[in-house]
């Protein structure tokens, strides 16, 4: 995968109109524009409910300019498999079948389809974009929400739970190509969905998407906190190809660099404003073991 992409190469071409109906600040916004003008005029999308149906709106004032199926919340891969056979069955098998759905429609109501698609071995790409609950029916705790995070039903300590690691989930399919991508590093995700086109079979990219209305900041902070997640290792910049596991971007730049502080991330949001000092600690000191073994392996160029 190139790593040169610079915004000047990017398509002027947009797949998203200007005008839609997400909130200020949506980082979703940036990851759908962004991954559209990757996937090109050649695709069609999948969306169960979600906060990408409001975004984009219904016929015939959608504001994506790609067809697109809405569908049942738990049928999202279930129908990119109907539609990838469909357009099969057209000769029509370079057209690239994509599926966009919100954390909620991942790891929790759609996963038996997503297992079942990948255990079959379906053509398209899948992609997460996770704002860590869900948010469009009002910030209810899903699987990927962090543990200790405050939402509307984890209202008073937060999450008991840790989060599922759905690409680590998706590995263990032994699918041929997994990435992890942020709305804040849009070139990363662009690469990475031209990688994932050239690709046959079923392949998962997971978006972190920072969310301010769901995660309590400013939506002038977007892309801040979205970098800051990285920045800090509380989010990684990976890609997974043939059971290769390798460092992207910001993060594979950031090997022998120290972190910044997990408590600038934590500390931007209001989500996490019930962690005692205690409990940042914790946070931090998961993040430097999940690190110190990252570095261990930053002299074997298979492994990282």
């Amino acid at each position: 995968m190139s790593e040169n992409t610079t915004i000047h190469d990017l398509p002027v071409e947009e797949m998203v109109y200007p005008g839609n109906r997400a909130c200020a600040g949506c980082g979703l916004s940036i990851v759908y524009r962004t991954g559209l003008k990757a996937l090109g005029q050649d695709t069609v999308l999948t969306v169960p409910p979600s906060c990408l149906t409001v975004l984009q709106g219904l016929h015939p004032i959608a504001s994506t300019r790609l067809p697109c199926l809405n569908v049942t919340f738990a049928s999202t891969a279930a129908s990119a498999t109907g539609i990838s056979a469909a357009l099969r069955a057209l000769g029509k098998s370079d057209t690239t079948v994509a599926a966009w759905a919100g954390d909620g429609g991942t790891s929790d109501i759609g996963l038996q389809a997503l297992s079942g698609a990948c255990e079959r071995g379906e053509n398209l790409i899948f992609f997460c974009y996770d704002n860590e609950a869900y948010m469009n029916t009002g910030v209810q705790r899903s699987g990927t929400t962090p543990q200790k995070v405050l939402t509307t039903t984890t209202p008073i300590l937060g999450k008991k739970q840790k989060n599922k690691d759905m690409p680590a989930i998706m590995q263990a399919h032994g699918i041929s190509y997994i990435a992890t991508a942020s709305a804040a590093y849009p070139l990363d995700l662009y690469d990475k969905v031209l990688k994932a086109k050239s690709i046959t079979g079923p392949k998962y990219i997971h978006v972190h998407t920072p969310c301010p209305a769901g995660w309590g900041f400013s939506p002038a902070n977007t892309v801040k906190v979205g970098r800051m997640a990285v920045e800090t290792g509380m989010f990684d910049l990976y890609e997974i190809e043939e059971s290769n596991w390798r460092l992207t971007g910001k993060s594979r730049k950031m090997l022998g660099k120290e972190l910044r502080p997990v408590e600038e991330y934590l500390g931007l949001q209001a989500r996490f404003k019930s962690l005692s000092r205690e409990q940042v600690q914790e946070v931090q000191n998961e993040i430097d073991s999940k690190w110190s073994g990252y570095r261990r392996l930053k002299d074997n160029p298979d492994g990282i």
